[in-house]
């Protein structure tokens, strides 16, 4: 009989799917078409041989998309409800990377909050974190070294799925074990064991916290750029450049080289910042560029 379950980690042709009753069981995946992702709740069936099998991949209600390495869609992670964006002083913050990351939370509809790790390093919060106000539901100042601002970031997620990415080397880990304890050591050692040496995990993993909520872990990246299968959509992964649009004179303006354009108005008043801006072209050019191709 095919019982209700969410996956919490997924392999090559595997995921761990946790049952009604909490427990855990690695699951093949039926066929190539079902593809589910950490988050997504799905069907599955327990064999005779105590193996599992994912048999139906239900609806989700929302999807982190991002672009493959060939330019085709990709799913992240499913049914989330927040997306947690890492800094540190170290790595340097890629702040093209950071709008990208809150581009793809507009794109979803998802929350977002944007942590600045690493306190304990910094003299002082990047000046550039300041333009983010109002672009990012909250913004979090911490130090998962000494404990600094670890009960707001707990308050912040409590209540959420969210997965928590970020630059490699900015600390996540080391986040993600100081909000987790001993949970996290637990759900390690389960993977390993159903790991058994032939399966590898390829995208990421789902913790349940200690004081309520989820949290995905996705790996560290170095590049990243959400899906967009229609480059008229690209002003909505920018707050305020979706904002002024609406003034523009045209309505398929591209913000670029026409006419009245409310957003250019906007740069040159400083409502939106020269980066922030150049962020969108950089993003707007490889959109179109993709569409092109796949035309």
């Amino acid at each position: 009989m095919n019982e209700p379950g969410l996956v919490v980690a997924r392999y090559r042709r595997h995921g761990l799917v946790e049952g009604s009753e909490g427990s855990r069981v690695l699951c093949q995946i039926k066929s190539r078409s079902l593809n589910p992702v950490v988050g997504d709740q799905v069907r599955w069936r327990l064999e005779a041989d105590g193996k599992g099998i994912i048999t139906v991949l239900l609806s989700r209600k929302s999807a982190l998309m991002r672009i493959d390495n060939q330019g085709n869609p990709e799913t992240v992670a499913a049914n989330l409800s927040q997306l947690v964006v890492v800094l540190a002083p170290s790595p340097v913050p890629d702040w093209f990377l950071l709008d990208r990351y809150l581009g793809a939370a507009a794109l979803a509809q998802l929350k977002s909050v944007v942590v600045f790790n690493k306190l304990d390093l910094a003299e002082s919060p990047p000046d550039e974190l300041a333009d983010y106000r109002d672009l990012t539901d909250r913004i979090c100042m911490t130090s998962a070294k000494q404990g600094e601002g670890l009960r707001e970031l707990t308050a912040c997620i409590a209540d959420e799925r969210s997965a928590m990415i970020g630059q490699s080397g900015v600390g996540k880990s080391s986040l993600i074990n100081a909000l987790l304890g001993d949970a996290r050591q637990a759900v390690d050692d389960l993977s390993k064991k159903s790991d058994q040496g032939r399966h590898t995990t390829t995208t990421a993993v789902l913790f349940g916290l200690p004081e309520g909520g989820e949290l995905i872990d996705s790996p560290g990246v170095r590049d990243f750029a959400p899906y967009i299968a229609d480059s008229r959509e690209v002003a909505l992964a920018f707050k305020e450049i979706d904002r002024h649009s609406g003034d523009c004179r045209f309505d398929d303006c591209r913000h670029l080289a026409e006419p009245d354009c409310a957003v250019k108005a906007a740069v040159a008043s400083g409502d939106i910042t020269a980066r922030r801006y150049e962020s969108f072209k950089n993003l707007l050019e490889l959109t179109e560029s993709l569409q092109q191709n796949r035309r």
